[in-house]
């Protein structure tokens, strides 16, 4: 088996504890973890991911230790994200209706995801999604994520989400048969309790969106269906749900532990964790 990971990041910014958590429990035990962001571009830690000082407002407390500031400035120090594969280059777009000649152009869509698709699962053992307020922006409704994912899926493969990198597992679906992939599966992700009601901020763009667009929890929760299962585990520090392929972890709390259980899973074989 491949003792490499491929680490999707976002270009508006990740949380830095919640790749370098992972990242650090996967080098441990021998994987390197490989890195590729949406256009190509560097991807940067969020300024609060490593501000010991940064209070979070649903929270009430600073969520940045001096542990895991100390851990993400190292990392970041390291330059290693200046080595990073470009998704637009890697993955097709799927072509518009409108486009002229458009079955053809659609043939040729899946013909080539169809190599891109094998050539990323031959090439590594599993898939981690990065958190972060940056994924909302080109991470979560990113059509060349959703096939990166189901490539990962369709293999059986171990596919790795936390926070807001959950996300984009709702919206990976078959382009026919459109069902969500999380279906009838047990997860986790950041909880209505702990959204913020404003100030969801980004790297390179002044937008504040104010609160998330969408609410995690609501997404997840319909995604699973009733024969699924969403668990927020709110008030419990930590939230890491196993239900094989998918390892899902709440927020930067839970990096470590996530970290762990991803290692687990690849492995140990470990199916089932945290319900």
């Amino acid at each position: 088996m491949s003792k490499k990971i491929l680490a999707i990041l976002s270009e508006y910014g990740y949380w830095g504890i919640e790749l370098v958590g992972p990242l650090t429990k996967l080098e441990e035990a021998g994987y390197t973890v490989e890195f590729m962001t949406p256009k190509g571009k560097k991807a940067e830690a969020l300024p609060p991911s490593y501000d010991t000082t940064y209070m979070d407002p649903p929270l009430g407390v600073c969520v940045t230790t001096p542990e895991a500031a100390d851990m993400v400035k190292a990392f970041e120090a390291t330059n290693r994200l200046e080595e990073r594969r470009n998704m637009s280059e890697v993955v097709p777009e799927r072509p518009y209706f409108s486009t002229p000649n458009f079955l053809r152009e659609f043939e040729k869509y899946y013909s080539d995801l169809k190599i891109a698709q094998e050539d990323l699962t031959s090439e590594y053992a599993g898939l981690l999604l990065v958190g972060g307020s940056g994924p909302i922006i080109d991470i979560v409704n990113n059509q060349r994520v959703h096939d990166i994912i189901l490539a990962f899926y369709k293999k059986d493969m171990p596919i790795g989400a936390i926070c807001y990198g959950v996300a984009p597992l709702v919206f990976a679906r078959d382009f026919n048969e459109r069902r969500s992939i999380i279906r009838g599966k047990h997860v986790t992700g950041h909880c209505i309790e702990y959204d913020y009601h404003d100030g969801t901020g980004f790297l390179n763009t002044d937008l504040n969106m104010g609160p998330p667009p969408y609410v995690l929890e609501y997404i997840l929760s319909d995604a699973v269906g009733p024969e699924g299962q969403y668990h927020g585990n709110f008030g419990k520090e930590t939230s890491v749900i196993v239900d094989y392929p998918f390892i899902t972890a709440r927020s930067l709390q839970c990096s470590l532990e996530f970290g762990d259980q991803f290692v687990n899973v690849l492995d140990n074989g470990l199916k089932r964790y945290g319900w």
